[in-house]
């Protein structure tokens, strides 16, 4: 079988790459594409990290958008994702995956030197935090350049947050906020019978009729509980974090939302030339969105804040202020319409 021109290359060695890749500039993406491709086949199939050479995306280009579901990160991250030389990363989920896996072991496990994230060796598995993601991130999105960036959309990834901003110091992350009351209000409502949330699950297979017509009240404790499990370790990182930081409330982004993201650029050290910015903003508006995809049980349901006083009962207000008192006292005025100033 005749060899190919990418496996005589990397036959020759690492300084045939950099040659050939000066030569010929889209050479760079295939190497990237070989550097992390896959080495053997079936269960024995290893992933070969790409080289950390200042090729692929930098570490300090990755953005991150940590909130909990239905705060508005899909509309931030579209919005972002607009502007030349940004890709997004849609709900990787690794906040998730490190943060759930460490807070359901009891103290005692955490401390031990045994247990794979335990306190004697957190240097370690930060340091393998911060590969784990970084050759995730280049493997998916190999074309990105060191002057290009990833926003990483992590909704209910809050909770691993802070060894995500301990692992990539340098990276930049955004704290998005939305009323705990506005964002239960809209859970409740994505999990109610025909909505699109139940409608996903019961093409999954789950045709079990939703928790949310037998026990509202429970969904909403729960909801709430979700809510102050994720954010309270969000701000943590956030107030941890010494690099480009901004935080986002849900309400301003939506009063104003051009001033808001031009904030959020400048905090960041992002430049968005021209009217890109604007013209983002105008094609991810509400206004842009199809009549038949928006309302009651749609995705996009209302971009309407202090809609929970018309969507919960007051027993059900009571429940999400008293769990959510102690992140809402920052943000949030009680029973009021308008977020506080």
């Amino acid at each position: 079988m005749r060899e190919s021109f990418g496996s005589r290359l990397k036959s020759r060695g690492l300084w045939a790459w950099r040659r050939a890749s000066a030569r010929y500039p889209k050479l760079a993406v295939l190497r990237r594409r070989l550097a992390a491709a896959s080495i053997g086949s079936g269960r024995s199939r290893v992933v070969v990290a790409p080289e950390e050479n200042g090729e692929g995306l930098s570490p300090a280009n990755v953005v991150w958008i940590f909130c909990v579901a239905r705060s508005g990160s899909t509309w931030l991250a579209s919005m972002m994702g607009e502007t030349k030389g940004t890709a997004v990363w849609k709900e990787p989920r690794v906040g998730h995956l490190f943060g759930e896996f460490y807070e359901n072991n009891p103290k005692a496990k955490t401390e031990s030197a045994n247990f794979i994230m335990g306190t004697p060796t957190r240097p370690a598995w930060i340091s393998s935090i911060r590969h784990f993601v970084l050759t995730g991130a280049r493997y998916a999105f190999p074309a990105l350049g060191p002057d290009d960036f990833l926003v990483v959309k992590e909704p209910g990834g809050g909770v691993g947050a802070p060894f995500l901003m301990e692992a990539l110091p340098e990276s930049r992350m955004i704290l998005l906020v939305r009323d705990p009351r506005d964002v239960v209000s809209s859970s409740l409502d994505a999990t109610r019978e025909g909505s699109w949330q139940k409608e996903q699950r019961r093409a999954a297979g789950s045709g079990r009729k939703s928790l949310t017509a037998r026990q509202p009240d429970a969904v909403v404790k729960r909801s709430a509980k979700k809510y102050v499990r994720n954010m309270e370790r969000a701000r943590q990182a956030f107030d941890d974090h010494r690099g480009p930081k901004s935080l986002v409330r849900y309400e301003d982004l939506l009063a104003d939302t051009l001033g808001a993201m031009r904030r959020v650029y400048s905090e960041l050290g992002m430049e968005a030339g021209g009217d890109a910015l604007a013209r983002a903003v105008e094609k991810h508006s509400w206004e842009a969105i199809p009549e038949d995809m928006k309302g009651q049980g749609k995705f996009y349901r209302k971009a309407s804040p202090g809609g929970w006083e018309e969507d919960l009962t007051p027993g059900q207000v009571e429940i999400v202020e008293e769990i959510c008192a102690p992140l809402m006292d920052g943000f949030y005025s009680r029973s009021r319409r308008n977020p506080a100033g």
